[in-house]
């Protein structure tokens, strides 16, 4: 930070600071010392202000994320690198071609002419702009995009991957409008914003080593800069840096578009992706909960008839897929059935397997063995005269039963037959509602909520995701990670710093919107018992920004660490 202006700031900061009092906390004056140093140090900082994430970017059709050649560009001066290494610049809208050569190198040329051969991979830079992918359309406009490219080798020989280097706030500003239709209102917006952040930032078993995510369903639909709204982005910008922990973690933020009027536990819907085993394990802050309190359980038969063919109250009354209703006759589901098992019982999720050109025979039932809470079916029974088959999982039951081309638009569904006067099956009903996994956030359910009864952000995810607490990603101090800072943003609920301290560490120093404060830490043995200080008065209504230090520098004993995040919500059990 050379500038006066930064010289000016970084001694302000250090004023309030040095006057503290190291007697007053039990700290040893060199300990103080130590802090200081490093408190000038992360306030000259210059680094960027949340985290950086790699976004794989696929061609038009999402079905790649190989290249042999591209083309990008800059909407301003375009830099070009080797690696670390400056090669040279472009003016705005000049195209960029690289294209792997059968040796291994990329080529970069421009209007036709070798800029550059290189071992890469090859880093563009466009400060004063946004770069684009020549001809790459998204949502119908040119694809553009903060941040920085790079083109790295792909693990498949002879090809290499674009990526997309991007701050997380500045990546949620593309996913957000994308996600949820802006329609649905700011807070119902910021609700979207703090589920996709929470996707973004959860360690995940990677594609590729080359990105964290894509930018396709297959993670999160990202369309970059061009395809952001001001609503949008207003609120990603009011929930900055907030995540929502269940014990101390990030959760797993599922959401989908319609629940139906109850959503369903993570354990009934998805099965445990090493070892296959369906339910599979319980997460307490993703469980079934209906809409209206007085419903019950739709587990038995009759209770789910009565809800999905009727329209009770619900959050998700708007959406157009709250109620639906599918009807096939007993030949049509037939031949639907033949053509649909063998695919299922790829998945293992069909007992037993059904064969390619196998006879499914004459259909003589259809019914439900077991229901989850909100009536989304776990096992389901097709009897024929031949056999009986089992289908697991609300997807397999889904994209089994197809009608018009297209699977079901969720498995909370009741399959009503109908006979003729002797008994014999002629045709199945079905009658069902919402669209998706229902499991957390229903995104018609969130914009109901926020537009109809005026309910905030918070309300909306204490509502979808239980007993969580909306705070901070949580940091790890250490002496070798001492300093740590973060940006946030709060509104006028009551904030704590939240300090897990199994190491006996004395106190925490954090700078605060420009002001150094000391506090004196309690040692507990177990991490359910954490030191949670009331920082409220130190705290703006909107953004803020926090740097923690790492307080015990002289400490003899290797290892000690501090876990700490700022909670600035905290739903019910």
């Amino acid at each position: 930070m050379g500038s006066k202006i930064g010289k000016v700031l970084t001694a302000s900061l250090l004023v309030g600071f040095m006057g503290l009092s190291a007697a007053a906390y039990q700290i040893p004056e060199k300990t103080l010392q130590i802090a200081r140093q490093r408190m000038v140090e992360a306030v000259e900082q210059k680094g960027p202000d949340s985290e950086v994430i790699r976004v794989g970017i696929g061609n038009q059709a999402f079905n790649s994320y190989n290249y042999k050649e591209i083309s990008v560009y800059g909407t301003d001066t375009l830099g070009i690198y080797d690696g670390n290494k400056f090669i040279t610049t472009v003016g705005a809208n000049i195209p960029v071609k690289v294209r792997l050569t059968p040796k291994g190198t990329f080529e970069i040329s421009s209007g036709g002419k070798l800029l550059e051969e290189v071992d890469g991979p090859v880093h563009f830079v466009c400060d004063k702009g946004l770069l684009g992918v020549t001809d790459l359309k998204r949502a119908g406009k040119p694809a553009l995009y903060h941040g920085a490219f790079e083109i790295v080798k792909s693990i498949n020989n002879g090809f290499f991957n674009l990526v997309n280097m991007v701050e997380v706030e500045e990546y949620l500003k593309g996913v957000v409008p994308n996600e949820m239709p802006v329609r649905f209102g700011l807070e119902a917006l910021k609700a979207q914003s703090v589920t996709a952040r929470n996707y973004v930032l959860s360690p995940r078993v990677k594609s590729s080593p080359n990105y964290d995510v894509v930018d396709s369903v297959a993670s999160q639909v990202y369309y970059g800069a061009n395809t952001e709204k001001e609503i949008a982005t207003r609120a990603v910008q009011e929930t900055e840096g907030i995540v929502a922990l269940h014990n101390g973690e990030l959760i797993l933020a599922q959401y989908c578009s319609t629940a139906g009027g109850y959503t369903e536990d993570f354990a009934y819907v998805f099965s445990d992706p090493k070892t296959k085993a369906f339910p599979s394990i319980v997460k307490p802050y993703l469980v079934a909960k209906p809409d209206i309190p007085e419903q019950p359980s739709l587990e038995i038969e009759e209770n789910a008839l009565n809800f999905y063919s009727t329209v009770p109250d619900s959050f998700d009354l708007k959406s157009p897929y709250y109620r639906w209703t599918r009807e096939w006759t007993v030949e049509e589901l037939k031949n639907n059935l033949e053509t649909t098992l063998p695919t299922q019982s790829l998945t293992g999720f069909v007992t037993p397997e059904f064969a390619k050109g196998e006879s499914l025979g004459t259909i003589k039932n259809i019914y439900v063995k077991q229901r989850g809470k909100s009536g989304k079916i776990i096992e389901l029974v097709i009897e024929t005269d031949k056999k009986q088959i089992h289908l697991y999982k609300e997807l397999v039951i889904r994209r089994a039963f197809i009608k018009d081309g297209k699977a079901l638009p969720s498995a909370n569904v009741v399959f009503v037959p109908s006979a003729d006067e002797n008994g014999k099956l002629i045709s199945i009903k079905a009658y069902g509602g919402g669209y998706g996994h229902g499991v957390g956030m229903s995104q018609f359910g969130a914009g109901f909520m926020a537009q109809e009864l005026g309910k905030s952000y918070k309300d909306i995810l204490f509502h979808y995701y239980t007993g969580i607490v909306l705070a901070t990603k949580p940091v790890t101090l250490s002496k070798d990670n001492d300093f740590v800072a973060q940006s946030f943003y709060a509104d006028k609920d009551k904030v704590f710093l939240v300090v897990e301290n199994k190491d006996s560490v004395p106190s925490i120093i954090l700078n605060i919107n420009g002001k150094d404060r000391i506090f004196p830490l309690e040692s507990h043995l177990f991490s359910e018992a954490l030191n949670r200080i009331d920082i409220s008065k130190y705290i703006n209504a909107g953004k803020n920004k926090v740097i923690y230090v790492y307080s015990d520098a002289e400490s003899k004993v290797k290892g000690k660490e501090l876990r700490v995040y700022i909670e600035v919500g905290r739903g019910s059990n």
